[in-house]
């Protein structure tokens, strides 16, 4: 079984829209020990605030490929702001990606959402004693939390409650 499929992530995505807008930013997190660090690659669709795609695995290159070739082909046309890690710009086209710093503010929705998984799911927590220990699990319990977010995400910007 494939952990990280994105099928059941993009049942919950609303349609993508033209001029959509993609926040990405990655979120340390670790498994085992803190030695054993797995980074969390995160694509946030500005517009409705729904993760479009994730990815755990290193801070390099190769996973944030695996990151951009997740994002689904509706939503890869979209515009992207990104922090100025270096493998963004290995990855993405130029044409649809600008890196910024944090004081511009092109990032603030996916930087809040890690917050958000920080003060939600425990084992994310930088001190804490509820900690992965395997990979599997670590896996497991955030695609549990994706999926509901999301389709919390979709339904409040459905019935017109959500805030810009």
């Amino acid at each position: 079984m494939r952990l990280e499929t994105p099928g059941y992530l993009e049942a919950t995505l609303l349609p993508a829209q033209s001029d959509d807008v993609l926040e990405l930013d990655e979120l340390w997190s670790f498994v085992g020990s803190k030695k054993k660090a797995v980074w969390l690659w995160i694509a946030l669709c500005r517009r409705t605030r729904q993760v479009v795609a994730w990815h755990f695995g290193s801070r390099g290159a190769s996973t944030c490929r695996a990151l951009w070739n997740k994002i689904p082909d509706s939503y890869r046309r979209a515009f992207c702001f990104s922090d100025f890690w270096e493998a963004y710009q290995r990855v993405i086209p130029e044409e649809q990606h600008q890196a910024c710093g944090k004081e511009e503010g092109q990032t603030n929705h996916v930087e809040r959402f890690n917050l958000t998984l920080r003060q939600r799911i425990g084992r994310l927590t930088r001190k804490t004693l509820s900690f992965s220990k395997s990979y599997f699990m670590h896996i497991i319990v955030f695609r549990l939390f994706l999926k509901l977010y999301n389709q919390n995400k979709a339904a409040k910007y459905i019935s017109g409650s959500m805030a810009n």
